[in-house]
């Protein structure tokens, strides 16, 4: 794979800016750690051989490249589009994840620094951390909300195994956008010996855009392969958004493809109306703001006090969106939906029982956005998916959902055990 372009259609203009989106505000204190940040970013953003050391780094350890399936059975069921899913369940630790950590990883590396730390909602970002922390041999610490704790066990059983410190946090609502306060926090103190491995494309500059550039690797693989597999590019690109790496990630490798349609798919909780949601774009509540070192849209009432999230998908319910997504909001280059908790699980369980995939509840907000539209669609049209993660983390939630008692019963008993 080619090294991205310098002057990528993803990339900023001055000072981390999309358009209206972006920037960098932090405190002083953090100023010189970013600015290290930001000139050893650009230097391996200019080198071609660090792109090349990363895909070859990423097919050697992570898999990569992850396939594309047509999904042959979903196709017919609903009768409309034809299906295909970019598979980054199949990437190393279980999600795309892997993808930005490892590359984050390399440029620890470069800046000699020992120890990384890292906020985790759905637990696959803390778990790919603490994986390439034990590959690089480096120090860990990941911040996590108390409420992603409890409902994501098995990925924090798996991050203390890889050897990495899990400090549950339990200010504000103990969840994602509580974990990036925590992690913040912590930058603060140890700076000169620490990297903050930042999990989404959001935060000060130059996280959105190093975030994106290790993420854009989804997007042109699967541009490559859809070509290959089809004879030509998908008519909708479909992914799930929560800060959005996974949808920023393979958006990248269609943003110059004008006649394909971007579609972010928000966590619409138990419906826009009841508040009980993440939708920033899609339930037309997010409002420009600053917060956690960058401006976008938030989830805010009128006076800049953030409210309160909620998804039952523990990566999605967060308060924020990643400044580039919120720019091609801005500009009609994206489209974004939500869909509710009930038709997530309804496109898990489809997903699962019609094509022995089992998607992460954050990539079946995809699925379902997908599956809503398909039918009403020509079978001349291609859907892709970008299924982000796999569903594994979700057994307890999903068990509840489905209101499995012999399972729930279960899983409830080996959750206590191994959090002895």
């Amino acid at each position: 794979m080619t090294k991205p372009p310098e002057h990528s259609p993803w990339a900023p203009g001055p000072d981390g800016y999309y358009g209206d989106f972006g920037g960098s505000f932090t405190p002083e204190i953090l100023h010189e750690t970013l600015a290290e940040l930001r000139t050893a970013f650009d230097s391996a953003w200019r080198d071609p051989e660090f792109w090349n050391s990363y895909v070859e780094l990423m097919a050697m350890y992570a898999g990569r490249p992850t396939p594309v399936t047509y999904c042959e059975n979903l196709t017919q069921r609903f009768g409309g589009a034809r299906i295909y899913v970019k598979r980054e369940d199949l990437n190393h630790t279980g999600a795309h994840k892997a993808n930005n950590v490892m590359g984050q990883g390399m440029l620890v590396q470069r800046m000699g620094k020992k120890r990384v730390i890292a906020e985790t909602g759905a637990g696959q970002h803390g778990v790919a951390t603490a994986t390439m922390a034990a590959r690089l041999g480096l120090e860990c610490t990941i911040y996590m909300g108390e409420v992603d704790i409890a409902r994501q066990h098995p990925n924090v059983f798996w991050m203390k195994q890889l050897g990495a410190e899990v400090v549950a946090v339990t200010e504000g609502t103990r969840t994602l956008k509580d974990a990036v306060n925590a992690c913040l926090r912590d930058w603060a103190d140890s700076m000169d010996d620490t990297h903050y491995v930042l999990g989404t494309a959001c935060g000060p500059h130059p996280f959105p855009q190093m975030v994106t550039y290790f993420q854009s690797i989804i997007g042109h693989e699967a541009r490559r392969q859809m070509l290959d597999a089809v004879g030509r590019l998908p008519d909708r690109v479909y992914a799930c958004v929560g800060g959005g790496s996974n949808a920023s990630g393979i958006f990248a490798g269609f943003l110059d493809d004008s006649a394909v349609e971007l579609i972010g798919v928000e966590a619409g909780g138990k419906g826009i109306a009841t508040g009980l949601h993440a939708s920033r774009i899609a339930g037309g509540q997010g409002r420009p703001g600053v917060a956690q070192g960058y401006k976008t849209l938030f989830l805010q009432n009128e006076e800049g006090v953030m409210q309160d999230t909620y998804s039952v998908a523990a990566g999605l319910d967060y308060i924020g969106i990643g400044p580039m997504l919120a720019h091609l909001h801005q500009k009609g280059r994206a489209r974004f939906e939500s869909v509710t908790d009930a038709e997530v699980i309804e496109a898990l369980r489809v997903t699962i029982r019609n094509e022995g995939i089992i998607p992460a509840l954050e990539s079946s907000h995809a699925f379902a956005a997908a599956f809503r539209a398909a039918s009403s669609l020509s079978s001349d049209e291609v859907i892709l998916i970008n299924q982000s993660g796999r569903g594994d983390k979700d057994i307890f939630t999903v068990a509840d959902a489905l209101d499995d008692d012999d399972w729930k019963n279960f899983i409830r008993r080996k959750s206590t055990e191994y959090g002895r």
